[in-house]
């Protein structure tokens, strides 16, 4: 049973940076893609970014691209979402997901897709 942790949440003003951590342990870290998911106050979970299994990392809102970068270290069982130029809007509770997959340059947007869940971890811009 994979056991994911998120990490490095907290307010910050608008523009400032966050990195947030998703330390993953009970499996083979290097077998599952990572996908960073968030939820705003009363709208729905959306997909943020995630990362095969062989380092590639994808943006999926235009709005984050040039401010977001989802890398991953292997060797410390750690998936990590680096925000820059953080603005309200990103307010959200950020989840990192693991989706076992067996294809290296692959890695879905799609919750239903997901393996296993961290518990979140609550990123808060002010204006």
């Amino acid at each position: 049973q994979l056991q994911l942790v998120e990490s490095g949440g907290g307010l910050v003003q608008s523009g400032g940076s966050l990195r947030l951590s998703c330390a993953i342990s009970g499996g083979p870290f290097n077998n599952y893609a990572i996908t960073w998911f968030r939820q705003a106050p009363g709208k729905e979970r959306e997909s943020v970014s995630c990362i095969t299994t062989s380092g590639t990392s994808t943006n999926y809102d235009d709005s984050d691209k040039g401010r977001f970068t989802t890398y991953r270290d292997n060797a410390k069982n750690t998936a990590y979402l680096q925000m820059d130029s953080l603005k309200p809007e990103d307010t959200a509770v950020y989840y990192c997901a693991a989706d076992r997959n067996y294809v290296p340059d692959y890695c879905s947007r799609s919750e239903s897709a997901m393996d296993y869940w961290g518990e979140g971890t609550l990123v808060t811009v002010s204006s």
